[in-house]
């Protein structure tokens, strides 16, 4: 069984303790945030160990720390436990920007250390239903890829903190797009990004409100990528592969419905199961996204979020 650090106990982070508890297959050494209220509840709720401070979770005897801190400190965080040689779980995006997540390559390769993005969608069974569905040619030749995705509000009513709604370091372009962004491109390889237009409202440290994107897959494949928030409609994420025989959607995170000509889609269930995030981290498997691919899909953020 792995041991693991956490750094940042927000939301998600909350949810990765959890995850861990309910899992089994890993111990939870160590939980620092710097707000000490956060702690207290989190020490309550889960029984997890709380610690006053990252150097305090860095020599908890830890195998790996997961950083869960706004994606501008994720660098900083990184550098110091890849130098103590604790493989890292990193939340998404990798980092604040491409520059920063160089420097987090370049410190897990110069220490030898394991990496890992937290990107769920690798661990879902529907997602890898999905994959094999189009590397099987059960939809046919692939003619277009799109990602679809509605909010009403950003940020949303669960998810209320001083950065995600920053310029600077939040919004829905980095919070949600790097899912699927690393789907498609491990899915369809490299993207070439075209063109794009990207939504700013007028206060200036507010992040965006909606963006259009197109371009190429490696393949040569169409794809286009769409969000908005503040509309009057409930929240949608929608990831659509479309084939001459056939169309697959991903709905929500986990519904997964298939489509054929002059049919009502359908919404496909039954999968095999896949191993979950640690059980991937245990086995060392080929399903955890290193930081180079974290990189990659920072890359293509950078560039969406560009004016």
């Amino acid at each position: 069984m792995i041991s693991i650090g956490i750094i940042g106990a927000g939301i998600v982070g909350e949810r990765i303790i959890n995850q861990i508890q309910q899992e089994g297959k890993a111990v939870i050494k160590a939980v620092y945030d710097e707000q000490p209220e956060r702690l207290e509840f989190l020490a309550s709720e889960y029984g997890v160990p709380v610690a006053r401070s990252l150097d305090e979770v860095l020599h908890a005897g830890i195998d790996w720390l997961y950083i869960g801190t706004p994606p501008a400190f994720h660098a900083e965080v990184a550098n110091l436990a890849a130098s103590a040689g604790i493989h890292i779980l990193s939340e998404k995006p990798l980092a604040h920007d491409a520059a920063d997540g160089e420097k987090m390559v370049v410190a897990a390769q110069e220490n030898r250390i394991q990496t890992a993005m937290h990107f769920p969608l690798m661990y879902k069974p529907a997602v890898h239903e999905m994959a094999k569905r189009i590397r099987s040619g059960d939809i046919g030749d692939v003619v277009r890829v799109e990602l679809q995705t509605h909010f009403p509000d950003w940020p949303r009513l669960w998810q209320q903190n001083p950065w995600i709604a920053s310029r600077s370091q939040g919004g829905f372009v980095r919070e949600v797009f790097p899912h699927y962004l690393q789907l498609i491109h491990r899915i369809f390889g490299d993207l070439d990004i075209h063109s794009h237009l990207v939504s700013y409202p007028e206060q200036a440290d507010l992040c965006e409100t909606g963006i259009i994107a197109h371009g190429r897959t490696a393949g040569r494949i169409p794809f286009l990528l769409a969000g908005i928030s503040g509309t009057g409609q409930k929240e949608l994420l929608q990831f659509k592969v479309y084939g001459k025989e056939g169309v697959l959607t991903l709905e929500n995170w986990s519904d997964l419905y298939i489509e054929r000509k002059y049919q009502e889609r359908q919404l496909l269930d039954g999968f095999a199961e896949v191993p979950s995030l640690f059980a991937a981290m245990q086995q060392q498997s080929t399903f955890l996204v290193p930081f180079e691919e974290g990189l990659v899909v920072q890359r293509y953020i950078d560039l969406l979020l560009q004016e």
